[in-house]
């Protein structure tokens, strides 16, 4: 048994990670540019990540449709964010990262926090 929050969870991660993915993929040299940040010398650099995040806002959207089913998916958004938030952290505390990537690292950990709940609530008991 799941409750209901953990549907409007995975909506909302699926929204949020979707919507990221195709501001990137559409703008993200203006993105960089308005941001102040040097973009990578490739276009490529930003558009292979904003694919996958396009790719995983689909398979949140998935486990909406179905948290208890699709629970095994749950671990996989769970190392997303981890890789995210640990990349960006690690860059953070050790050397500086531009300021753009991380409130996204933070909103991250949220997400990777309750994702975490989520998946202990599908649980089979």
């Amino acid at each position: 048994m799941f409750s209901p929050w953990i549907r409007a969870l995975f909506v909302l991660s699926g929204i949020y990670d979707g919507v990221l993915g195709i501001a990137f993929l559409l703008f993200g040299p203006a993105i960089y540019r308005i941001a102040g940040v040097t973009p990578p010398n490739h276009f490529g650099y930003i558009q292979f990540p904003a694919l996958l995040l396009t790719t995983f806002a689909i398979m949140f959207l998935r486990i909406a449709g179905d948290p208890v089913g699709r629970r095994e998916l749950m671990l996989y958004g769970m190392a997303l964010k981890v890789s995210y938030c640990s990349v960006a952290f690690w860059h953070q505390f050790h050397g500086g990262i531009p300021l753009m990537f991380v409130p996204w690292a933070w909103a991250d950990l949220v997400f990777l926090m309750l994702f975490f709940v989520a998946w202990k609530q599908t649980a089979a008991r």
